[in-house]
């Protein structure tokens, strides 16, 4: 009998989205060769062999861009130069090194995923290091804004979402050969879904009929609950559906509102995906992941939160390709659902019919066929060749008392 193949998926927790695109990753695998491959997607950065400090920098990520946004810009712009990402490279490529050198030695993967930019670096120190390179498919997960971390030569394929983002992988000087536009992974399910708005929400509990306004927060969110209490004393005929993220004291504090619109409240919808395509738009923040499940059920968007630097480029891709707008105080969210909902829902329409033509749903299934590919050829053993300039990087190893392994 013809062993499993192996695929392991990389991910962290700064944000929902790399996990979200290593969890549509692996439902698609699962889904379409489960019979042959052993799927398990892990956070190298929980690992106990990780450094502390980048283990913290995942809580960090939704404070600081939460609270600090200029700094984060300012970082954001002075590590995607061309000197700060090889000082950056070194850095997490020993900093990371036990970590990834212990879960490649304890999986034996047939083939690699990364959805997080820091992983393809120390990847490529292990591969160099034991002359075992294992195919690595890296899967970006912002739409047009790419930090150069994102783009490595370790990599057998990077799939982008745009032509925007190939463009970008390219003058980073990876090969033609090795970049595809595929578009951002989402669930499975979202392509599953066959059934009428008005089924969706008649299963939900939600009024079929209803303009439905989907409303999504996470501690970063700044304006979610402005834009609640906004509609919900605007006397549109709206009905609202908020999900929280997990944020146990605004969703306390929204259970005490009294709701003159008919609302439904979620503290952590698991299912987002299935929540969308019973809505009509959505109020979110700019997060890749979010944008490319939204445009994947063709739901226009209201983008309140922007991080400037990687998710300028996504509420730039949905405004240009006229999806949605950006919003960034309450007021301009009820100007804006006035003018959607103008002549019979007009201007609506004409969003959804653009966020379906910008949507990639099948997105997870068609960067499932060429990991399948990778890992049906699975490892091969060679010599480093220009990827790493192999003996200052032992030197700079035993410098810093890096174990090797």
């Amino acid at each position: 009998m013809t062993a499993k193949k192996r695929a392991l998926i990389l991910t962290a927790d700064a944000g929902f989205g790399h996990r979200s695109a290593a969890n549509a990753i692996a439902a698609a695998l699962r889904e379409k060769h489960g019979d042959e491959c052993v799927t398990e997607v892990v956070n190298v950065l929980d690992d106990p062999r990780a450094p502390r400090g980048l283990r913290a920098s995942q809580s960090d990520y939704d404070r600081v861009a939460r609270d600090l946004p200029e700094l984060y810009k300012i970082g954001y712009k002075a590590t995607d130069a061309v000197a700060a990402k090889a000082m950056m490279e070194a850095g997490v490529q020993v900093s990371l090194y036990r970590a990834m050198r212990g879960l490649v030695d304890e999986r034996k993967p047939d083939v690699i995923v990364s959805t997080y930019p820091l992983y393809q670096a120390p990847l490529g120190a292990v591969f160099s290091l034991t002359k075992c390179f294992i195919p690595l498919v890296t899967v970006v997960t912002d739409l047009v804004s790419i930090h150069h971390m994102w783009f490595n030569s370790y990599s057998d394929l990077t799939i982008v979402p745009t032509a925007a983002a190939r463009k970008l992988a390219l003058s980073a000087k990876i090969p033609a050969k090795r970049v595809e536009v595929i578009g951002i992974p989402v669930h499975p399910a979202i392509a599953k879904e066959r059934r009428a708005k008005q089924v969706i929400r008649a299963a939900l509990g939600w009024d079929q009929k209803l303009t439905t306004v989907l409303i999504v927060g996470s501690r970063r969110s700044r304006l979610y609950v402005e834009a609640a209490h906004v509609l919900n004393h605007s006397g549109l005929p709206v009905q609202i559906v908020l999900a929280t993220g997990g944020d146990k004291e605004r969703y306390a504090e929204l259970k005490k509102t009294k709701w003159h619109r008919p609302t439904h409240l979620y503290n952590f919808a698991e299912n987002l995906q299935s929540l969308m395509p019973a809505a009509d738009f959505i109020v979110t923040k700019a997060g890749g992941l979010t944008v490319a499940e939204a445009l994947a059920c063709g739901l226009p968007l209201m983008l309140t939160d922007v991080i400037p630097g990687q998710e300028t480029g996504n509420a730039e891709f949905v405004v240009k390709g006229g999806a949605g707008e950006v919003v960034t105080e309450p007021r301009g969210i009820l100007e804006s659902t006035c003018h959607w909902l103008l002549d019979k829902g007009a201007l609506l329409h004409t969003r959804a019919v653009n966020a379906r033509k910008l949507g990639r749903k099948r997105a997870a299934y068609d960067i499932v066929d060429r990991i399948w590919e990778l890992a049906r050829r699975g490892p091969v053993t060679k010599e480093p060749s220009q990827l790493l300039a192999l003996p200052r990087l032992i030197e700079f190893f035993k410098r810093l008392r890096a174990k090797l392994g």
